[in-house]
């Protein structure tokens, strides 16, 4: 046991709707890209799943499932009854797992192409929005159906009831972007329509963006007035994500557009470059809206969360109900259990390579660069406690500083199983404290964000692939030279 802090409020049960959730953990919607061009559930999706529950996530968000029968590569489905069979048995093997919770997150998209044209709302005619609306229930019908414990309305991003929210929305009727109103009648026909099929006593949360992080679009100011509709209209959770629009994807050739490749992308999976909890003030800005107005619809905070103290801060101070983590959780599904059995130490730290974002831009199978080779799972939990450690003469960590970089050696680590998964490399500055830079599997590392005549100090740490760390290895301090600028 390491001895960590209690976190007694992300260790807290919370009540949605009847739907009561064993912590305030959320994995939200990922795509795996394990699916098959049938859309049906097989047993790689169920494996990744069933992984969650069993590191005790509090709430599984299944990955974009489509509405409606459109061509979309590996993209799960609940079109048609013919997939209610493997989403029930998803369900099933997750409920005998663990108290987890599981909805699927529904999505209704429109069609892009390799050339780099995509279809608009704007040519969406009245009969293809009814039809849109009809395919969200009936797709909500089927999810309780197969014995999900709610659902979850997609409204984030590219897609479809995100675009008519969005400010950059050109329709002229009913469903206009002239005013917020018309923006918001799309999902309130969905919703209404949705509860019509599931009843008022199955959960219905939603995610859409707190900022779209585009020229022209909207921001914090109209997404808390769109919260506070979506309170109003009777969501039962609201989950926040930020960026991940078409509208400044970058054209690949020969791959249809994909919505995070340009800088709202960037924001929507913020990298090693961004700070921690970059979106934390959204989420806490639209809570607070939303309580100062009477509703305590719980709203889920997520972006880089990485460390159990910061998500617990962030529920003690009120700023979110429930704390999203995707590619940490990724990274470690068994991250809520570790903290709930004091082992915060042995947690594997997400670095936000962001090989997961890359794999799925390039619709290749999602797997964690942390995870052992060729793996499509993240390993499960080793017996037995014997971490990695050093030889008996040090990790011999060396390391030299010019021309910008600072270059980092060391001697591999030992476990009795041979079970090394990868390196922690520690730095701090003369005035800051110490934290994890990256992970690596070898035994090199070259720092290119070191300042010239700046002393720095680094440290390793060696993880089994159960994030079981070794001691710390030896400290060096090395200073780069200072840079003479303006010499030729």
């Amino acid at each position: 046991m390491s001895g960590a802090a209690p976190r007694q409020r992300l260790l807290q049960a919370l009540n949605i709707n009847g739907m009561v959730l064993p912590n305030r953990v959320v994995v939200p919607a990922m795509v795996t890209r394990l699916s098959g061009e049938d859309g049906l559930v097989n047993e790689d999706i169920i494996a990744r799943y069933v992984r969650y529950a069993a590191g005790q996530v509090g709430l599984i968000v299944v990955e974009a499932t489509a509405v409606h029968g459109a061509k979309s590569g590996p993209l799960l489905r609940l079109s048609d009854d013919a997939f209610i069979p493997g989403h029930r048995e998803l369900t099933r093997r997750v409920h005998d797992t663990s108290p987890s919770k599981v909805v699927p997150q529904i999505i209704h998209f429109m069609k892009v192409a390799r050339s780099g044209w995509r279809q608009t709302i704007e040519t969406l005619e009245g009969e293809d929005i009814d039809g849109i609306v009809h395919d969200f229930g009936l797709a909500a019908l089927r999810a309780r159906e197969a014995g999900y414990d709610g659902v979850e309305l997609h409204a984030a991003h590219a897609y479809t009831l995100a675009s008519f929210l969005s400010r950059r929305n050109r329709r002229k009727d009913r469903y206009g972007g002239h005013t917020l109103e018309g923006r918001l009648a799309l999902f309130g026909d969905v919703l209404a329509e949705v509860r019509s099929r599931v009843g008022n006593d199955f959960p219905v949360g939603v995610r859409f963006l707190a900022e779209e992080a585009i020229k022209g679009g909207y921001a914090l100011p109209e997404a808390q007035q769109i919260a506070l509709r979506m309170a109003q209209l009777g969501a039962d959770y609201i989950s926040l994500s930020v960026g991940g629009k078409f509208e400044d994807a970058e054209q690949r050739p020969g791959q249809p557009l994909c919505p995070y490749t340009g800088y709202s992308g960037d924001r929507c999976m913020p990298g090693d470059w961004y700070p921690a909890l970059p979106h934390a003030h959204l989420a806490a800005a639209i809570k607070a809206y939303l309580n100062e107005r009477g509703h305590g619809t719980p709203v889920i905070s997520a972006g880089k969360i990485t460390a159990p103290g910061e998500a617990e801060a962030l529920l003690h101070d009120g700023q979110a109900d429930l704390i999203g983590m995707a590619r940490q959780l990724l990274a470690d599904p068994d991250w809520t259990l570790k903290v709930m059995q004091g082992r915060e130490d042995e947690i594997i730290r997400c670095v936000y390579c962001n090989v997961c974002k890359d794999l799925d831009e390039r619709f290749r199978e999602v797997t964690c660069f942390l995870w052992p080779k060729n793996h499509l799972q993240a390993p499960e939990g080793q017996a037995g406690d014997t971490a990695p450690h050093w030889p008996d003469t040090g990790a011999a960590l060396a390391g030299t500083g010019h021309d910008g970089r600072v270059k980092l050696t060391w001697s591999p680590a030992k476990s009795p199983d041979g079970a090394v998964a990868g390196y922690d490399i520690y730095r701090a500055d003369e005035h800051g404290e110490v934290r994890c830079v990256e992970a690596v599997k070898g035994c090199r590392y070259v720092d290119r964000l070191a300042l010239s005549g700046q002393q720095y100090r680094y440290f390793v740490r060696a993880f089994d692939h159960d994030g079981r760390p070794s001691p710390a290895s030896e400290t060096i301090a090395i200073t780069m030279a200072m840079t003479e600028h303006g010499a030729k």
